[in-house]
């Protein structure tokens, strides 16, 4: 592939559109801590068929690279953030998946995780956003294959199902200000500091302190 072709086709209209849609997501996974239970799934309610439409829309590319790219969300990147998300859900984080290849002609039930389901797409969008970080083109390419491929093969099929979740629970008459007043230790107190920095809610003053 021509360096001019390569040049057109990672920074298509449609390409960057998607990239656009999929840091909101990014930020919006990665600041959880900042907004309510339910503010932050107004949004996931809005950026997830979004995100699936602009997918769905990417240039079929090939790959240019020999070898395999990068992964730069770590176990405990992923860790920290399926935690987070988690712990604010509680007892709603868990779902009836109804729909999943290996069951789908079965009788069997099988229960899915919302904050399981938001990181794995996140953890693939991720990688694509600090691939286009670099600003190599033929990283960026081949990112972008890998991201659609992936699309296509898992995380388009988790994002569909977990906005169904998502949905009822914007729509459901459930208080999860009563889940917040239970948490024994809430973040942005700044007591103990490592623990806000963990939430990644820390303030301006405490930031000012380091």
């Amino acid at each position: 592939m021509s360096e001019d072709i390569l040049n057109k086709l990672v920074y298509s209209k449609n390409v960057v559109e998607f990239v656009t849609v999929a840091n909101e997501y990014c930020v919006t996974i990665e600041k959880v801590s900042n907004f309510s239970v339910e503010e932050n799934l107004q949004k996931l309610q809005k950026i997830l068929p979004l995100l699936y439409l602009k997918a769905s829309l990417l240039p079929k590319n090939e790959k240019v690279l020999d070898d395999e790219l990068e992964k730069y969300i770590s176990e405990l990147d992923y860790n920290v953030l399926h935690q987070k998300w988690a712990q604010v859900l509680k007892e709603h984080d868990s779902y009836y998946e109804v729909f999943d290849p290996g069951i789908q002609f079965g009788n069997e039930t099988l229960t899915a995780s919302i904050s399981e389901n938001l990181v794995d797409i996140y953890q693939d969008l991720k990688d694509l956003l600090t691939a286009y970080s670099i600003g190599n083109e033929d990283v960026m390419n081949d990112s972008l294959f890998d991201c659609k491929l992936h699309f296509e093969d898992f995380w388009g099929q988790s994002l569909v199902n977990v906005f169904r979740a998502i949905h009822m629970l914007v729509y459901s008459d459930v208080d999860f200000t009563e889940n917040e007043k239970e948490n024994d230790i809430q973040p942005g107190t700044g007591s103990p500091k490592w623990l806000d920095n963990f939430w990644g809610s820390e303030t301006d003053e405490d930031t000012k302190d380091v």
